[in-house]
């Protein structure tokens, strides 16, 4: 060994130099693009709900938000759907149109539907406390904001003729329906 040691220099310690700066390891996490929308969701098409509580309801798209999302409204008077954030994927867009340039939803975006904490004690004792469903609140801006938005966009379908039994009236299917022939 020692021959060896001679023969090389002195063993260099295995230990890195403080002053040794490590390179960050390649990132292999993909940047996300801005997710895209169809272009048959343009703000005033009438849509198809094709799943979730309002399924089979007609609903107007309003705009699409910054995650991918749609922003529909039934009218809330007409058939019962509020302002709400749809994926793209559960939807058909239909040919029929409303015009909707003077509604404003500037200020709805993904941060207005965040959910608020509850400020409740949280576990298991306040979870098997009572069997009672606690009723959904809406807060009082949501309200507002949804009679203003259907303010607007039922002028527009008051305009419309028929429209309003139109958006009033669910989308089914029947027994010799052929859904991949149809053009909506």
């Amino acid at each position: 060994a020692a021959a060896f040691e001679a023969f090389l220099g002195p063993a260099i310690p295995r230990t890195r130099s403080p002053f040794d700066i490590p390179r960050p390891k390649h990132s292999r996490a993909k940047k996300h693009n801005p997710p895209r929308v169809r272009a048959s969701f343009t703000p005033g098409t009438v849509c198809v709900l094709l799943s979730g509580r309002f399924r089979g309801k007609r609903v107007v798209c309003l705009k699409a938000l910054e995650s991918g999302l749609l922003l529909v409204t039934g009218p809330y008077k007409i058939n019962g759907v509020p302002l709400r954030r749809v994926n793209q994927a559960y939807v058909i867009a239909t040919s029929t149109k409303i015009d909707v340039s003077k509604v404003d939803v500037s200020n709805i975006n993904d941060a207005y539907f965040a959910r608020v904490k509850s400020e409740g004690a949280s576990g298991e004792e306040e979870f098997f406390e009572n069997d009672a469903a606690k009723p959904a609140i809406v807060s009082d801006q949501r309200k507002a904001d949804q009679k203003k938005v259907d303010a607007e966009v039922l002028k527009a379908v008051e305009s419309t003729p028929l429209m309003k039994s139109y958006l009033g009236s669910n989308f089914s299917l029947k027994k010799h329906d052929r859904p991949h022939k149809m053009i909506f």
